[in-house]
């Protein structure tokens, strides 16, 4: 499990290097066999929602962690990065709001701060 953190403390880290906006961590352990975390943020226009991932994906693969899937990238209104335990979700704005997975995964256990994981 200590893996598994330390690659949700790896994309958290990237995600506040590039100013992902309100950064959401859930632990969905206990509730799917999806994934341990998804991590959810935002990026106010698709450059950003771009420069969000391109760091996720270059930090993730320095620190030796292999992606398992990525989609949604040609659009940059919802991004998904599959790294198996860890699932990433960067959304524009408008997107985050109206899909709002904070709410679809309330069942989960919501992660103040990465000191926390």
């Amino acid at each position: 499990m200590e893996k598994v953190k330390d690659m949700a403390r790896i994309v958290c880290r990237a995600l506040e290097d590039k100013k992902g906006e309100d950064i959401c961590i859930i632990d969905i352990s206990g509730i799917s066999p999806l994934a341990d975390y998804f991590i959810i943020t935002s990026g106010s226009n698709d450059s950003q929602v771009k420069a969000l991932v391109d760091h996720v994906e270059d930090e993730m693969h320095k620190a030796g962690h292999s992606q398992i899937q990525r989609e949604g990238l040609q659009t940059g209104n919802w991004v998904l990065l599959d790294y198996g335990d860890v699932v990433v979700h960067v959304f524009d704005t408008e997107n985050r709001e109206f899909y709002h997975l904070e709410r679809i995964w309330s069942d989960g256990k919501r992660i103040e701060s990465i000191d926390d994981l």
